[in-house]
């Protein structure tokens, strides 16, 4: 499902903040009017490749707030998963130092929402219901305007471990756009030329280049 030009889907569910601190009824219709958003979801706590992205988010997060935006993880672990993962030192596997909102999707219904979950539910010959794949997210990211609005999606395969700085450069072709409402050309990054969606618009940018 392409979620890019439609309203974010809205949750309210438990969450850690702030390294540390339960918070229910966590939603993102907290950010709206206010910040830009960029969403992501990891398959599971205490994993391989999701500690690396986390920690990677954590060391640019002051850049994306600079930006003002607010950076969100999710996984279907437990609020308690997600507390203890947090309180465990870097050096035993852990992610502590990362601050963050950590949303919990233990019902599964978010990733579900966001077709991200890397399976389904089915029922069996005796008419059971089963869970056929693997019930984690995929390696979602959405970027997500100021209006609730999805301007951006990328969904990698569970091994395949995301680029943040690719993350930040679409947050500032968004925002270059937004402000200037001049479109942003291919491996565009802030500071350099962008180009009027015109027929000569165009012409003028490759001229340049």
């Amino acid at each position: 499902m392409v979620l890019v030009g439609k309203k974010a889907p809205f949750f309210e569910a438990d969450a850690v903040i702030n390294g540390g601190e339960f918070i229910e009824k966590f939603s993102l219709e907290q950010y709206i009017g206010k910040k830009h958003v960029v969403f992501f979801f990891y398959p599971l706590d205490f994993t391989f490749v999701c500690p690396t992205e986390i920690l990677a988010f954590q060391e640019k997060l002051a850049e994306f707030e600079k930006r003002n935006v607010a950076v969100v993880g999710c996984s279907i672990d437990s609020k308690f998963s997600h507390w203890a993962w947090l309180n465990t030192e870097l050096k035993n596997g852990g992610i502590k130092g990362v601050k963050f909102p950590l949303v919990s999707d233990l019902s599964k219904t978010i990733s579900q929402n966001y077709d991200v979950l890397a399976g389904e539910f089915d029922y069996n010959d005796e008419g059971e219901s089963v869970f056929v794949g693997a019930p984690v997210a995929y390696r979602g990211l959405f970027l997500i305007d100021k209006e609730g609005v999805v301007q951006h999606q990328l969904v990698n395969n569970l091994p395949l471990g995301r680029s943040i700085d690719e993350a930040i450069r679409m947050v500032d072709a968004l925002q270059y756009f937004e402000e200037n409402g001049e479109v942003c050309p291919a491996n565009w990054h802030k500071g350099e030329k962008a180009m009027i969606a015109t027929a000569e618009g165009v012409a003028d940018y490759l001229s340049k280049k």
